[in-house]
């Protein structure tokens, strides 16, 4: 936090390499605020929550190799807004979240919370009344970061701002020394050795509010130069607007004169069309009279016209009725004739129809003659029938006798039998003719 001179010192792994551990330190001088905790979840290999409490000035985190020493300087530069993943030792800010083991799954996101002491109201600003101060960052899988600050959320820039002059957030980060730090400090080039001093001295905070009001500055007088282009382009529009506006009163000035003018015309106009009004109504009014005049004559030639009318419907019916008188007549002279053309015609068929019976009678006459003769040849046939009859009716009667005597004997003999009876009976039958008397 502002004015707060806090050192992490690492001492080298091979001094102590009898124990095959690592000790960070973390001092924090009594004269600004003081560092109380530091809360890790989610963050390298702190998957779980973990708080480290720092009660005092001085405090030593030891440890085997690999335990997750240096991911708590780590939380610390990422916390004050560290950006570089080649500072957090890994190839994307992503690394920093825990990425899985073979005993625990990946987390979604990494929190670090750093709580400072602040009773004495060392801080300044609007931060003043609280007496901590809470400050974190969160990171996703989506590559989302988030800073807080006694969460409410803030900018990124609002940290670094914060940790202005103590060592810590900018670009020398002076306050965390680590392996290699010395010989980096000697080994720096003159600009990384001045803004050392400067950032030690604490002007840093200085000089970046005096680089951001030269922004301020520069950006103003930019914007000053873009007022003034403006400006002459106005300028150079003004007189071209005075000359349209000038245009614009003459317009409405004659617009004005134009609805006056107008609005005389209209009313010589009316004027006109009132006179002419006027007398069309008079003409109006005289050819109203004439009409009554001529509606009055008009009812009396209705009435001659009705009468002639019912004269001429009473001729109509006359002639209509002549003629009905003349076309029954007409009618009752064709029938008439057409009767004589058909009696005509039915006495011709006749004539034939005579002429044919008579050869038909002449027919008939020849036809009886040969009946007659085969009659009487006949005749005797039919009594030369009558015998055999006769004799077909006595053996029918004696075979009735056999068949109710002979009742027992198998059906198949006695369909027989009736068979051949049958066979003898109907032959002799002969078909009877009508012979003609």
């Amino acid at each position: 936090m502002p004015g707060s001179t806090q050192k992490c010192i690492a001492n080298s792994p091979d001094s102590v390499s009898d124990w095959g551990t690592l000790a960070h330190f973390i001092y924090t001088t009594k004269q600004h605020m003081r560092l109380t905790a530091i809360k890790l979840a989610g963050f390298k290999s702190f998957v779980d929550p973990t708080v480290f409490r720092l009660p005092g000035s001085l405090i030593g985190v030891v440890g085997p190799n690999g335990c997750g020493k240096s991911n708590v300087i780590d939380a610390v530069r990422w916390v004050t807004g560290e950006t570089s993943a080649k500072q957090l030792r890994g190839e994307a800010l992503q690394d920093v979240i825990f990425n899985g083991s073979r005993s625990r799954k990946p987390v979604g996101r990494a929190s670090v919370e750093m709580l400072f002491d602040n009773s004495d109201s060392k801080l300044t600003g609007q931060y003043a009344k609280f007496s901590e101060i809470a400050i974190r960052r969160e990171l996703s899988r989506d590559g989302e970061s988030r800073y807080f600050i006694n969460n409410t959320r803030c900018r990124r820039r609002d940290i670094i701002d914060s940790f202005l002059g103590t060592g810590l957030g900018g670009r020398s980060n002076y306050a965390i020394i680590e392996q290699g730090m010395i010989a980096r400090l000697i080994e720096a080039k003159p600009e990384e050795v001045r803004l050392l001093l400067e950032e030690t001295a604490g002007i840093s905070k200085y000089k970046e509010r005096r680089r951001e009001t030269e922004n301020r500055i520069r950006s103003t007088r930019e914007n000053l130069d873009r007022l003034n282009d403006l400006r002459g382009e106005l300028t150079q529009r003004l007189a071209q607007l005075k000359r349209q506006s000038e245009n614009a009163e003459k317009f409405q000035k004659f617009k004005k004169e134009e609805r006056q003018v107008k609005a005389e015309l209209l009313y010589l106009k009316w004027a006109s069309l009132q006179d002419e009004a006027n007398s069309r109504r008079s003409r109006v009014e005289n050819d109203e009279a004439q009409l009554s005049e001529r509606r009055g004559l008009l009812q009396e030639l209705e009435v001659s016209r009705q009468a002639q009318r019912l004269g001429q419907n009473e001729a109509n019916q006359s002639t209509q009725q002549a003629q009905a008188e003349f076309y029954s007549a007409e009618a009752e002279v064709s029938r008439i004739q057409q009767s004589l053309a058909h009696a005509r015609e039915m006495r011709e068929v006749k004539t034939r129809e005579l002429q044919a019976m008579e050869q038909q009678l002449k027919d008939l006459t020849l036809r009886i003659t040969e009946e007659e003769q085969r009659r009487s040849t006949t005749s005797e046939q039919v009594v030369q029938l009558d015998r055999t009859h006769a004799t077909v009716e006595a053996d029918e009667a004696n075979l009735r006798q056999q068949l109710s005597e002979a009742e027992m004997i198998p059906s198949k003999r006695w369909s027989a039998g009736i068979t051949s009876i049958q066979m003898r009976k109907h032959p002799c039958k002969a078909p009877k003719r009508n012979v003609p008397a």
